[in-house]
């Protein structure tokens, strides 16, 4: 592999770093032995009428990688029935379009809550692209503290490259392969390079990206990287991108930096896929089942 490689934006990737077990413990994750409000707090906002089960795994994945309070928004038909089956987390329900997707009118709610939180997540679960960019764009550049964008949160990245430049670095990008490729343009053709087009879209936004298929790239703006080739085809599975977001959320809440967040989800994201393959196969899990084995993986490299 070269030592660089070149990014449209005239920058570069530096050759990503593989990432390990030795890695990850040489490069601990902030720790509070305080009460739950000093082990992090997350809001994650997303679902619809249809797809509530995104934000459940995003918000359970941030329990799980060891933020204290989780509180959630999404769609009010749904907002009961939610804080009946996940009793750990605060649920509020926000209105809803005609089609069960949620609107503009809950941005101000959003944003109160956002100032109660240590890291946010937006996306995970919004199933129609303009109600989504309408939201985001009335949410995004009122937020002051710690973001994460995945799903269609990335939309409104697409149309507003500086979306999270206020931010001032203190983003994460979480888009798959194909998010990636419509949020630089490229009309859903998967970049032959993920490594670089991940550096792209870091260097085009100033947040740090954490994108790839059958190896993850972690890339800052800076283009400093990291390869991590832990999974497998089995987490080709739904839900299991909103388990790896709410890890990197949950992290982001304790204290980690964007990369570290990033770079520490990606890793326990996919060796929690590797023993669950281990146990059904390289098919037939679900994502729900990668949640309980989060906690294992991240007290293990923190041991």
């Amino acid at each position: 592999m070269s030592a660089t490689h070149d990014t449209e934006q005239g920058g570069t990737v530096e050759a990503p770093q593989v990432v390990t077990s030795g890695l990850l413990r040489r490069w601990p994750l902030p720790f509070s032995d305080g009460d739950k409000d000093s082990q992090g707090r997350v809001l994650v906002v997303g679902g619809s009428v249809a797809t509530p089960g995104a934000v459940r795994l995003a918000g359970e994945a941030a329990f799980r990688a060891g933020a204290g309070k989780v509180r959630i928004l999404t769609a009010h038909q749904v907002a009961p029935t939610m804080a009946v089956t996940f009793p750990e987390a605060y649920v509020l329900g926000l209105p809803t379009n005609a089609d069960g997707n949620l609107s503009v009118e809950g941005a101000q709610r959003i944003i109160e809550e956002a100032g109660r939180v240590d890291a946010v997540l937006f996306g995970p679960g919004m199933n129609d692209v303009d109600a989504a960019v309408a939201l985001a764009g009335a949410v995004i550049p009122a937020l002051q503290g710690t973001l994460c964008l995945d799903a269609l949160g990335m939309a409104y990245v697409t149309e507003n490259g500086d979306a999270v430049a206020h931010l001032a670095g203190r983003a994460v990008l979480s888009p798959n392969a194909n998010e990636l490729s419509f949020t630089l343009g490229l009309d859903g053709e998967r970049p032959t390079d993920l490594a670089a087009a991940t550096g792209q879209l870091a260097a085009r936004t100033g947040a740090v990206v954490v994108s790839g298929a059958a190896t993850s790239y972690v890339v800052t703006p800076e283009g400093r990287a990291w390869a991590d080739d832990s999974g497998g085809p089995s987490m080709a599975v739904a839900g299991s991108g909103d388990v790896k977001s709410g890890i990197i959320t949950g992290l982001l809440a304790r204290g980690a930096d964007p990369k570290q967040a990033a770079v520490w989800a990606a890793y326990v994201h996919g060796r929690c896929g590797e023993r669950l393959a281990s146990a059904y196969g390289r098919r037939g899990y679900l994502a729900h089942e990668l949640l309980a084995v989060v906690p294992q993986v991240v007290t293990e490299l923190e041991a």
